[in-house]
């Protein structure tokens, strides 16, 4: 067999094989964003429902979780504090706890890591009747556990005016 003939034999089975792969790269990260995806729809049904144990349940174990939150203090450094932080705020909310997730955005390296943003919007009342309206900028970093994309950093944040001191709760554009 000529040279040629073998490079016409060759590289269309490389060719194939290449396309396989990176198929099935792609293929892990787009399932790997339909799953987190998924996971923070069940979260956010959990968290209007002001159910703190099942919101927990998309968090990683123990001392795998550290979260920065809006409200003191300055860390959470295990799941049972954050757990203790989302059972005070479900608490300051009388009746129905209105929340969104905008602007989701995920990155997965293909493996057992992942993160991402997204712009949140909470609304309710509190138990003598004032309004809560807050927007929140949210960062989360999964590790897969266990097969189940888990958040094992959150960041929860909003813009500080820095000259007066004054937190921007609306979070404007």
């Amino acid at each position: 067999m000529s040279r040629r003939m073998r490079w016409f034999a060759v590289v269309p089975v490389a060719l194939a094989l290449l396309g396989a792969t990176l198929g099935f790269a792609f293929k892990g990260k787009s399932d790997a964003k339909a799953e987190i995806k998924a996971q923070l729809d069940a979260w956010l049904v959990a968290f209007k429902a002001k159910d703190s144990a099942k919101v927990m349940t998309f968090y990683g174990p123990g001392d795998s979780v550290l979260a920065f939150d809006v409200v003191p203090p300055r860390q959470y450094a295990t799941a049972d504090a954050y757990k203790k932080d989302y059972e005070e705020l479900f608490k300051m909310i009388d009746g129905p706890l209105n929340a969104e997730i905008n602007d989701l955005s995920i990155t997965t390296s293909g493996g057992d890591m992942a993160y991402g943003h997204s712009i949140d919007h909470l609304s309710g009342k509190t138990p003598d009747g004032k309004p809560v309206d807050l927007t929140v900028r949210v960062t989360d970093v999964y590790r897969k556990i266990g097969g189940k994309w888990l958040i094992v950093h959150e960041h929860v944040s909003v813009p500080v005016d820095i000259t007066n001191g004054q937190a921007d709760l609306q979070s404007k554009p």
